[in-house]
């Protein structure tokens, strides 16, 4: 059995300063040391991939990660494991608790993923490491596991067995929430194109800004646009941009802006709670709505049974507005990027292909890294 606080400080000196996750009583010691400690920073996730967004997105503004979360939410890892942190190289410590253990009496439901868990994580792509029980251990896994992702560029996981850290209590300064606003509606008719919108967006934020594109035809679009290092194109984990929008934001000075379709945001919908909670001041939230699943042959989202600008007012965005034009969604953005943030800007726009529409021709790993250092300054 080890104390939290050494787990913690020796993951400090070893350059790891960030932390995400969804808790689990096998992590609460853990956890508890984590939110309780003033210099470090933690973020509460809705879901396990939630989190590994977030961290991806905080590696992008410099910082050294860890996600946390019990080993029966990996399955909902697997997506941005997968999808982000393998083409984009995006390293994050990954400790996943045993629930589940063979030959230690837990619930039913964790039965095979603790039979599974291990071979999971390697499959993922994950290197394994094994969980310090001994104080002496810690350093020298850490360590080893910062080699490895400072090497690679992928993440390490370290499994987590029952009672392995003795219990600590909790500190947690609880923040108040934040007035609620009133979406404003700016109306418009005439839907324009995406790639129209995001041309105008691109025009009113500065050029230092980041801008996060979820998968599909946005990010494709913004890079036949214009291709930046400050542009980061998601090619897969869905409905994860608006998460490392947020990573990114609290991490760096600089506007970020993520641009989100309906079928990703209502796939991590919870994403915007969290947004909303944690604040962003330079946060602006972008969702181009156009009904449908348009890259994969324009199946119709549920979008227009949601009020989206409603949803992040009731999140605690700091702005939230509709807006159905071209015109009417430059209004919204000028008015958006006149307040503090989080700001949430929904616009309709046209269920239409661009011809002939290419692809990012800069490998992930690249892209990734040209990102981080336009965010860190390190270009």
């Amino acid at each position: 059995m080890i104390e939290a606080g050494d787990f913690l400080s020796a993951a400090k000196r070893q350059g790891i300063d960030f932390f995400t996750g969804v808790p689990c009583s096998f992590l609460t010691p853990l956890m508890n040391a984590v939110i309780s400690d003033r210099t470090a920073r933690y973020v509460g996730a809705t879901s396990e991939g939630e989190a590994v967004a977030i961290a991806a997105g905080a590696w992008c503004a410099g910082r050294q990660t860890v996600v946390m979360f019990q080993n029966s939410g990996l399955g909902n890892a697997v997506n941005p494991l997968t999808s982000l942190n393998h083409p984009f190289a995006i390293p994050t410590l990954v400790i996943a608790t045993w629930r589940g253990e063979p030959g230690v009496k837990d619930e039913p439901q964790h039965e095979l993923m603790g039979q599974i868990t291990s071979q999971l994580l390697a499959l993922a792509g994950v290197h394994g490491e094994p969980f310090p029980l001994a104080a002496a251990d810690i350093e020298p896994v850490l360590a080893r596991a910062v080699a490895h992702m400072r090497k690679t560029g992928q993440p390490v996981g370290l499994v987590q067995p029952k009672g392995a850290i003795a219990p600590r209590p909790l500190d947690e300064a609880r923040a108040e929430p934040a007035p609620r606003v009133a979406p404003v509606d700016f109306g418009g008719a005439s839907l324009p194109r995406r790639m129209d919108v995001l041309a105008l967006l691109r025009e009113k934020l500065p050029e230092s800004a980041g801008l996060v594109a979820t998968t599909g035809h946005t990010g494709r679009e913004l890079f036949t646009l214009q291709d930046h290092a400050g542009h980061l194109y998601c090619v897969g984990s869905m409905g994860g941009a608006s998460a490392i929008g947020l990573g990114a934001a609290l991490n760096c000075e600089r506007e970020i802006a993520v641009l989100d379709g309906d079928g990703a945001a209502l796939m991590k919908l919870g994403n915007m709670a969290t947004i909303g909670a944690e604040a962003p001041a330079r946060f602006t939230h972008v969702l181009l709505d156009n009904g449908r699943h348009l890259s994969t042959g324009g199946q119709a989202t549920v979008s227009a049974h949601v009020d989206f600008a409603s949803v992040a007012a009731a999140c605690g965005y700091r702005f939230a507005a509709r807006a159905g034009g071209l015109a009417e969604a430059g209004a919204a953005l000028d008015a958006a990027l006149a307040v503090p943030g989080p700001r949430f800007v929904h616009v309709k726009v046209a269920a239409e292909e661009v011809a002939g529409l290419g692809r990012p021709t800069i490998a992930p790993r690249d892209v990734a890294r040209r990102f981080r250092a336009h965010l860190t300054g390190a270009a």
